[in-house]
């Protein structure tokens, strides 16, 4: 049985888009709404899962998600922030990380 391709689903109710591959899932990035911007905090992908490119594919296809929705975003994520650098098709989505945006974000992740 061949594996099937990776398929990315957004679960808006826990606040992340999620990568799976046959079924489970294999990683997550994880944000928050701030009025018109999404905010990415972490991105990750298990460890049985490294290296075959999947935290790419899942940042790519949740930034084109946040470009259909309107929204801005805010790369807080390292992964997402480095995406970011390297996917200047991207870049017109992206705001700064200010300390503002830090603040608000500790006080709703406790």
């Amino acid at each position: 049985m061949t594996p099937s391709a990776p398929t990315v689903e957004h679960n808006a109710a826990k606040h992340r888009y999620e990568i799976h591959v046959d079924g489970e899932r294999a990683g997550l990035t994880a944000y928050l709404d701030r009025g018109d911007q999404r905010v990415f905090h972490h991105t990750e992908v298990d460890d049985a899962y490294a290296g075959q490119g999947l935290a790419a594919r899942l940042v790519q296809e949740a930034l084109t998600d946040v470009r259909a929705s309107g929204k801005r975003v805010v790369p807080v994520c390292p992964y997402v922030a480095k995406f970011l650098e390297r996917h200047e098709e991207f870049a017109d989505l992206a705001d700064p990380v200010t300390p503002e945006v830090l603040e608000w974000l500790e006080s709703r992740l406790g």
